[in-house]
C-alpha cells in the first residue's frame, strides 16, 4: 500500500503497479534505481519509465513516465495535469511563492486565480506544505499530480526567467531614454536603460529562442502594448500567447536581438530586416529573419525560423501526389520559361522553391536567386540581396545575375513592371526563372501579371505554369479517431464538384503529442496550371480569371479546395481545417 504522508517508495509503487495488472512481477524485478548517481534521488515513476517496462493493458507499448503518472493521480484521489509550458502564465505562478519552497517540496505552482492556486505535485501522499501554504498565503490550494521531470525541469525554467526579468528591473527602475513611442511618458530627471548586454537580458532572449525551437514555432512574435509587451509564437499556422513582460524590459530584449541580428540599435523610427545565426537545443544550425517595425507602443519584432531540415524534404513530404509531382518536375526540367508560385504569406512557397533549387542545383548547373531578404543560406546556389538603400532592386538583381552565365534563375518576388519584364527577358534569351507572386489561386497570377502591364504576347510566350498553394494542419497521427460518419461540412467543401463522401473521416481528439489541439503539423495542397496550347489562346487583355480558371479545370486542373477534400478522404486532414484555408471549388 502506497503510505499517507510519505514519499513515493519504489517498492510499493511496483507493488500497487502488479496489483492493478499495469506490470507483471516478473517485470516488476527489473526496476532498479541506476547505482552511480549516488546523493541524487530519483523519483520511483521515473525509475520504472526509464526501465522500459511492458504496459500489460497494451502490450504493444511501454509504461512510460507520463502513463505512471496518470495512474498515480487516479491512486491518489487527485486530478492529472499535464504542464504545457505555453498555457502558463509563468510570471503570475512564479510569485505565488518563493523557488526556495517550490524546491524543497518539489510543487509547482502551474495557475493563480483571484482565490485559488493549483499546484502540481507528483507526492500526492506528501502533503503536509499544502496546509501551510493555505494558511501563509490565504488561499485555497487546489492539488494536481503531473510528471515529475516536467516538474523539476520547469521548476528551474520558470523561476530562472521570473529571476533574470526580475533582476533586470531592480537594476534599471527607471523607462527608457528617449521617444520609444507614440504614447511615451516622458519623466524628467530620470535617465538610463536596460542594457541589451546584461546577463538578465541574455538569458531571457536565450530562453526565447531555445523555446521556439523546442515548441515547433515558425514564427515569434514581440509585440508592444501601452503598458506591457506580449510574446507570441505561431506554431502550426496558429498564434499562442507565450509570455508577458513589463516595457523596460522588452526595449532591453528588442535591443538583445537587433544587436544579434547586426541591426541598427539607435534606430526606432524605420523598418529594418536582418538575420540571426543560431542553434537549436538539439545543436542544428538554424537561420532567423528579422523584421522590426516601429508602432505606437514601441518597435514590433517578428523572427521567422527556417529550419535547415526543410531542404531535405521530399517532394512527398511537402503533400505532393504521384501526380502533381509529376506536372511540376516537368515544369521545373524545362530548359527556359517562367514557372511562377503563388499563395499567401506562410503558405510555403519559399520550402516548395527551396526544395526545388535544391535538387536542381547540380554541379553542371548554374542556378542564381536574388531574394529579399534571403531567407535560407544555401552552399550550392548563388544567392544575392536586394538593398534598396543602394539601388539594388529586383530588377537591376535580375539584370545583374543575367552576366553571371546562369541557367536558373529564381527571383523572390515580382512586385512591379520593371521586376516582371527583366523575368521576361530572362525566359526569352534561354534561362528557367522561378518566382513568387501573391494571388489567391494559379488562374489569378496571370491577371496580376496583365494588371502590372506585361504584354499578353509576352505572357503566352514565356509562363510554363503557375502552381498556387497552402498548407493545411494534419490531424494528430497518435489520438486522431477514424469515424464512419461524413460531416455535414463535406459536401459544403466540394461544391459544385461531385465527389463521393470518403468511407471514413479523420477527427481530431488530443493527446500530450499534439498539446491536446488534435493536430500536429502541417501539409501543402497543391493547385498546377500547366499553360497548354488552348490555355496560352485565352491569355489576351482584360482576361477574366473565371473564364481561365474554367478552361483549366476542363484541361485537368484540380482546384485548391478538391485537392484538400483528397486530403480528407485519405485521413490526413478535416473538412473544416480544409474549408477554413482554401478558396471555393468555384473560385467564387
Amino acid at each position: 500500500m502506497l503510505a499517507t504522508n510519505r514519499k513515493l517508495e519504489l517498492s510499493a509503487v511496483l507493488q500497487e503497479l502488479v496489483a492493478d495488472k499495469l506490470l507483471s512481477a516478473k517485470d516488476a524485478e527489473k526496476a532498479q534505481p541506476p547505482s552511480n548517481r549516488k546523493g541524487q534521488e530519483i523519483h520511483p515513476l521515473v525509475v520504472i519509465g526509464n526501465a522500459r517496462l511492458v504496459d500489460q493493458r497494451n502490450p504493444q507499448k511501454f509504461l512510460s513516465t507520463e502513463a505512471l503518472t496518470e495512474w498515480l493521480a487516479g491512486k491518489a484521489g487527485l486530478p492529472y495535469f499535464h504542464i504545457d509550458p505555453l498555457k502558463i502564465d509563468v510570471a503570475s505562478v512564479c510569485d505565488a511563492f518563493s523557488y526556495a519552497y517550490a524546491t524543497r517540496f518539489r510543487i509547482l505552482p502551474v495557475a493563480v486565480a483571484a482565490n485559488e492556486i493549483t499546484v502540481a505535485t507528483a507526492e500526492p501522499f506528501e502533503r503536509e506544505w499544502q496546509a501551510e501554504l493555505e494558511r501563509a498565503l490565504r488561499l485555497r490550494i487546489h492539488a494536481v499530480v503531473a510528471n515529475p521531470l516536467d516538474i523539476v525541469r520547469y521548476l528551474a525554467e520558470f523561476y530562472n526567467l521570473a529571476r533574470s526579468v526580475r533582476h533586470a528591473l531592480d537594476t534599471h527602475r527607471s523607462l527608457p531614454t528617449g521617444i520609444t513611442n507614440y504614447e511615451q511618458l516622458v519623466k524628467l530627471g530620470k535617465t538610463g536603460s536596460i542594457d541589451a548586454n546584461d546577463q538578465a537580458i541574455v538569458t531571457i532572449v536565450d530562453w526565447l529562442l531555445q523555446y521556439a525551437f523546442e515548441q515547433r514555432a515558425s514564427d515569434i512574435h514581440i509585440e508592444p502594448r501601452r503598458d506591457i509587451c506580449l510574446v507570441r509564437f505561431r506554431i502550426d499556422g496558429i498564434m499562442h500567447l507565450v509570455y508577458q513582460t513589463p516595457m523596460p524590459v522588452m526595449a532591453a530584449i528588442t535591443n538583445r536581438i537587433k544587436l544579434l541580428a547586426r541591426m541598427d540599435v539607435t534606430e526606432k523610427r524605420r523598418p529594418q530586416d536582418g538575420r540571426i545565426k543560431t542553434q537549436s537545443p538539439a545543436g542544428e544550425e538554424i537561420e532567423l529573419r528579422l523584421s522590426c517595425m516601429p508602432t505606437a507602443f514601441g518597435e514590433k519584432l517578428v523572427l521567422r525560423i527556417f529550419n535547415p531540415d526543410v531542404l531535405l524534404r521530399s517532394f512527398n513530404e511537402l503533400g505532393f501526389t504521384d501526380d502533381e509531382l509529376r506536372q511540376w518536375q516537368e515544369l521545373s526540367h524545362r530548359p527556359h520559361g517562367i514557372v511562377l508560385v503563388t499563395g499567401p504569406t506562410g503558405s510555403g512557397k519559399t520550402t516548395t522553391l527551396y526544395s526545388t533549387l535544391r535538387e536542381l542545383a547540380t554541379p553542371e548547373v548554374n542556378v542564381c536567386t536574388v531574394e529579399d531578404p534571403i531567407e535560407m543560406v544555401y552552399p550550392h546556389l548563388n544567392q544575392m540581396q536586394v538593398q534598396h538603400n543602394i539601388g539594388l532592386d529586383f530588377a537591376s538583381g535580375i539584370r545583374t545575375l543575367l552576366r553571371q552565365d546562369p541557367d536558373i534563375v529564381m527571383v523572390g518576388e515580382i512586385r512591379d513592371l520593371e521586376t516582371a519584364e527583366m523575368a521576361i527577358q530572362a525566359a526569352l534569351t534561354g534561362h528557367l526563372v522561378f518566382s513568387t507572386l501573391h494571388t489567391n489561386d494559379s488562374a489569378s497570377a496571370i491577371t496580376r501579371m496583365l494588371d502590372l502591364g506585361v504584354p499578353a504576347y509576352l505572357i503566352r510566350a514565356t509562363v510554363l505554369g503557375v502552381m498556387a498553394q497552402r498548407l493545411a494542419r494534419t490531424v494528430c497521427p497518435h489520438c486522431k479517431k477514424m469515424e464512419e460518419t461524413v460531416p455535414q461540412v463535406w459536401n459544403d467543401l466540394i461544391r459544385p464538384w461531385k465527389a463521393p463522401a470518403p468511407a471514413k473521416t479523420a477527427t481530431p481528439v488530443g493527446c500530450l503529442e499534439c498539446r491536446m489541439t488534435g493536430y500536429l503539423g502541417r501539409v501543402g495542397i497543391y493547385e498546377m496550371l500547366v499553360m497548354t496550347p488552348a490555355l496560352r489562346e485565352l491569355v489576351v487583355e482584360g482576361l477574366d480569371s473565371a473564364k481561365l480558371r474554367d478552361a483549366a479545370v476542363k484541361e485537368g486542373m484540380r482546384p485548391l479546395r478538391i485537392a484538400g477534400a483528397c486530403k480528407v478522404a485519405e485521413g490526413l486532414t478535416t473538412p473544416e481545417e480544409i474549408a477554413r484555408n482554401t478558396p471555393p471549388a468555384d473560385g467564387r
